[in-house]
């Protein structure tokens, strides 16, 4: 048997308030899209890296990905760059996964209002 290739999935969601609910909501919701999207299961998740805009502070992404079954995945949480005029409220992920598809192939998810980050790629 070959072994897996390991690539890059990227994301993105928006929250419409930095409450702690709906940070795990719209995190589950993102991560639950991406791992669809690629036809995946946890278990192929090799690590996964959160950044967040600034304004978020109610909890850590991953702490959300924690409660979906990632208890074994290596996680991480970031700020983002506090650009002027970014999308506010916005969270962003990276999954490192074993995925046996040629990068072209690789389906990036963005959602709410996040999409018009990547309207290039965004679904």
């Amino acid at each position: 048997m070959d072994p897996m290739t390991t690539r890059a999935i990227r994301g993105a969601t928006s929250l419409a308030s930095d409450d702690k609910a709906h940070l795990h909501e719209r995190t589950k919701e993102l991560v639950t899209a991406m791992l669809e999207a690629n036809n995946l299961g946890t278990d192929a998740a090799i690590s996964v890296f959160f950044t967040c805009t600034p304004d978020i502070v109610s909890d850590f992404p991953a702490a959300a990905a924690r409660e979906m079954g990632f208890a074994d995945v290596p996680l991480m949480c970031a700020v983002e760059m506090a650009v002027p005029g970014a999308l506010p409220l916005a969270v962003r992920v990276m999954m490192h996964a074993e995925l046996d598809v040629p990068r072209a192939e690789v389906r990036h998810v963005y959602l709410h209002e996040a999409v018009r980050l990547r309207r290039d790629i965004a679904q």
